[in-house]
């Protein structure tokens, strides 16, 4: 459950952010920023709303994740790849947190090896796409 949980956290923190950014306008550091800050309060000012491990890792989650939101629409623009960033950035997030550490930041670099694992994807669907295409 707990794991669903920073999944669910990861996808809104992207999409949301990536909203605030680009369609409220207020560009990508006030919208990561912002929203961080919230999250972060909330979960300071009401420690027992959940577990000891959600009220830890649910603010670094959300933070990482806005950082995926900070992406160009010129790069991504679709909400359902936002969404799938987001997936990535938390299976990342979950497996590999402690590896990062010292690379410039953990979110950071989590954050960064998503969006390039989900811009790696999209290049090879249309790859394939063409090479199916062209093969009919």
């Amino acid at each position: 459950m707990e794991t669903a949980i920073i999944l669910i956290t990861s996808i809104l923190g992207v999409v949301l952010t990536f909203y605030v950014s680009t369609k409220m306008e207020h560009g990508a550091v006030r919208a990561s920023a912002g929203l961080s800050l919230t999250v972060g309060i909330f979960f300071y000012l009401f420690p027992a709303i959940l577990s000891p491990y959600l009220i830890h890792n649910i603010p670094l989650a959300f933070m990482g994740a806005s950082f995926v939101g900070m992406v160009s629409e010129k790069i991504i623009h679709n909400y359902l790849v936002l969404a799938l960033a987001g997936i990535m950035f938390s299976i990342l997030y979950l497996n590999t947190g402690s590896y990062f550490e010292g690379f410039g930041g953990a979110l950071g670099t989590t954050a960064s090896i998503s969006v390039i694992v989900i811009m790696g994807i999209g290049l090879l669907h249309k790859r394939f796409k063409k090479i199916t295409k062209s093969s009919k």
